[in-house]
């Protein structure tokens, strides 16, 4: 599955050239302009199901790093300013993951947009 099939290849483009710059990337704006924050519980699942890249259940630092790359190959990494703060909004209970969570993912989408 790919990200494509969930979100529209528009979207994404959209959502990636917004944040081109070092240092600009808003994990609230880009789920908005790629419309991450319309989709279902399930969606945002199989999302993050795709960007756990090793199927741990968790988002750890190391894979957050690509998260844009693991949209479009061809994106930016992110910074570690930006990795550490993805990570800090995201990880509730401060274990230094994201958890595969759909519904706290789903929540976490919901209110921080």
């Amino acid at each position: 599955m790919s990200l494509s099939s969930i979100l529209s290849a528009d979207a994404i483009d959209s959502a990636i050239k917004d944040c081109q710059a070092p240092d600009s990337f808003s994990a609230k704006k880009f789920f908005q302009i790629c419309g991450l924050t319309k989709k279902s519980p399930q969606d945002i699942k199989k999302v993050f199901g795709i960007l756990d890249n090793d199927a741990s259940g968790f988002i750890e630092e190391e894979e957050l790093k690509f998260f844009l790359q693991r949209f479009c190959p061809g994106a930016r990494v992110l910074t570690d300013k930006e990795t550490k703060a993805f990570l800090s909004a995201a990880d509730d209970d401060s274990d230094g993951m994201i958890g595969a969570d759909g519904e706290a993912i789903h929540t976490y989408l919901t209110y921080n947009s």
